[in-house]
C-alpha cells in the first residue's frame, strides 16, 4: 500500500465534518510502515498535498495547518468542520480543561444571559488569558492544574466565585447549585479544601450557604 493509499483509506473511514489530524495519521502510519514518526509525518504531508491538488477525495477540505475535514453538502451549502470537537481536542480532552463562566451558569439555570464568548479554563493556556480567534473562544489558565479528579470541583467553585458579579435570575440559586453538587457526586470537604487554597473568602462563604441549602454541614 502506498502512502497516498494509506492516507486516503484513513480519510475515507473518517466521519464527515470531524477533524482529521495529520499528527494522528503520521503516528499510525509510523507503526504500519515501521518507520519513525518524523519520516511518517513527511510522507503524510506529501500524500495530503497530492490528494488535495489532484482532488482525489473531492469532499476533503483544509481547515488549518495539521487539520483537515470532509465536508458534506446541505440545503444551505457546504457544512464546515465541527469546531466543538476541535475545542475539546485542543483544550479540554483528556481532562486538561473545562468550560467556565456565564455559559456554565446558563446551562445550570442560574441566569438567562448568554455570553458573547465562551471561556475555557485549560492547562494549555499556560500562564496568560488569551483569545483563540479561529475558534472564537477565550482560554485562561487554571488556578491549579486540571485533572480528572478536580475538574468538576474547580468548575463548580468558579461558579461560586462569580455569583456576586453574574446576573443571576433564579430565585433560589443555592438550591440549584446544591442539586448540581449532588448530581455530580461532589464532596463538600473537597470543595472546601480547594476553595481554601485557591479561591477567596467570598467563595468559601458561598459554599457554606450552598451546603446549608443542601442540608449539609461543612
Amino acid at each position: 500500500m502506498t502512502y497516498i493509499e494509506y492516507v486516503c483509506n484513513v480519510i475515507n473511514n473518517a466521519d464527515s465534518r470531524v477533524p482529521i489530524y495529520t499528527k494522528q495519521i503520521a503516528e499510525t502510519a509510523a507503526q504500519y510502515y515501521a518507520i519513525t514518526v518524523k519520516e511518517a509525518s513527511s510522507a503524510v504531508s506529501v500524500a495530503l498535498k497530492r490528494i488535495m491538488d489532484n482532488g482525489t477525495i473531492p469532499e476533503l477540505r483544509f481547515y488549518q495547518k495539521g487539520v483537515y475535514y470532509k465536508t458534506v453538502v446541505t440545503p444551505f451549502g457546504e457544512a464546515g468542520i465541527k469546531k466543538e470537537r476541535i475545542i475539546a481536542d485542543k483544550y479540554i480532552l483528556p481532562n486538561i480543561g473545562y468550560e467556565t463562566g456565564l455559559s456554565v451558569m446558563h446551562k445550570m439555570g442560574l441566569t438567562t444571559q448568554i455570553p458573547n464568548k465562551r471561556v475555557i479554563v485549560t492547562n494549555a493556556a499556560k500562564d496568560c488569558i488569551r483569545t483563540d480567534k479561529k475558534l472564537d473562544i477565550m482560554i485562561k489558565p487554571p488556578k491549579t492544574e486540571v485533572n480528572a479528579e478536580n475538574k468538576y470541583y474547580l468548575q463548580t467553585l468558579d461558579v461560586l466565585e462569580m455569583m456576586d458579579k453574574a446576573p443571576i435570575d433564579e430565585q433560589e440559586p443555592y438550591v440549584i447549585i446544591a442539586n448540581h453538587i449532588e448530581k455530580q457526586n461532589l464532596r463538600y470537604d473537597k470543595l472546601l479544601a480547594l476553595a481554601d487554597v485557591y479561591y477567596n473568602q467570598k467563595t468559601i462563604l458561598q459554599l457554606a450557604h450552598i451546603a446549608s441549602a443542601g442540608g449539609v454541614r461543612i
